[in-house]
């Protein structure tokens, strides 16, 4: 579990007293626990931060339940969060009282990418962030007139599959958004006749080849497609055939990031790859080929 505990617009991180298991560098992080047999996710979350900084919560909201694999080495380690909005009680202030944590800092959100943070952390933080109205409305394309920024090793990726008749004319639809929040690249491809579920592979494909050639190493992918992510995530397992070699392709690229995550988000949260999508379409069926 992890907590993103807000005051006046800032959030709230904490510095581990040592390095991680594997070495790595100490760093910051959100308040994070594990549910203690017996208890609900919410009484785990409030005895969670009380433990380590003394604080009791005010109000505790879920936000949103994500699936992270890390690669590493040959292994990939997967994690089950469940991400909750917290607000403190104003009169009691943060103290450090466990032995995890040496030192706190509240920041805003903007600020989060000047701190070592660890990697469950920052995808958190990004999945949380491009699924809030407040960021989406600060995304703005990159004129023609203005020079591209390269890409961080970090983005968000939404894809989107189409078909029109299932079976019938179909596309696919990308759009790549870095960690502050302007647009990298987005595009479309038209497949000519397929089904829905195979456009969105092909899609989720693309932007794996997209994410590859702009040297992204962390990617958090965005659809609204429940099947392909609940597939993706492991919930179940992947039996149309049809499906088998676009699947098996997925998985040879995913092998090439550090890390990434699937999130299902609502049809009005992914307008701009369904855009690209419906362009493609659009392009090819007014032209009368079907």
């Amino acid at each position: 579990m992890s907590a993103i505990c807000k005051k006046d617009g800032d959030i709230l991180l904490l510095k581990r007293s040592g390095g991680r298991i594997d070495g790595a560098e100490v760093g910051f992080e959100l308040p994070t626990g594990k549910i203690i047999f017996g208890e609900q996710p919410e009484e785990a979350m409030a005895r969670v931060l009380y433990e380590h900084t003394g604080v009791q919560t005010a109000s505790l909201q879920l936000m949103d339940v994500v699936a992270f694999t890390s690669l590493e080495g040959s292994s990939q380690l997967g994690s089950l969060y469940i991400i909750y909005e917290i607000k403190l009680d104003d009169d009691t202030p943060v103290k450090i009282t466990s032995e995890r944590y040496s030192a706190y800092k509240w920041t805003p959100l903007t600020e989060t990418s000047n701190y070592p943070l660890d990697e469950a952390t920052m995808m958190v933080l990004q999945i949380t962030a491009s699924k809030g109205v407040e960021v989406h409305s600060k995304l703005r394309r990159i004129g023609d007139n203005e020079p591209v920024l390269p890409a961080s090793d970090a983005a968000t990726i939404y894809t989107d599959g189409g078909s029109r008749g299932n079976p019938g004319p179909s596309g696919i639809g990308y759009y790549i958004v870095g960690a502050d929040g302007r647009e990298i690249k987005r595009g479309g491809e038209f497949l000519g006749m397929s089904n829905s579920r195979l456009a969105e592979y092909y899609a989720l494909k693309e932007g794996l080849e997209q994410a590859i050639e702009l040297g992204l190493k962390r990617v958090n992918f965005m659809s609204d497609s429940l099947m392909m992510v609940n597939q993706l995530n492991g919930v179940y397992q992947v039996k149309n055939m049809d499906l088998m070699q676009v699947y098996s392709d997925v998985l040879g690229l995913l092998s090439k990031l550090d890390s990434y995550s699937f999130t299902h988000i609502p049809r009005e949260q992914n307008k701009e790859a369904d855009a690209e999508v419906n362009r493609v379409i659009d392009e090819n069926t007014q032209r009368g080929e079907y």
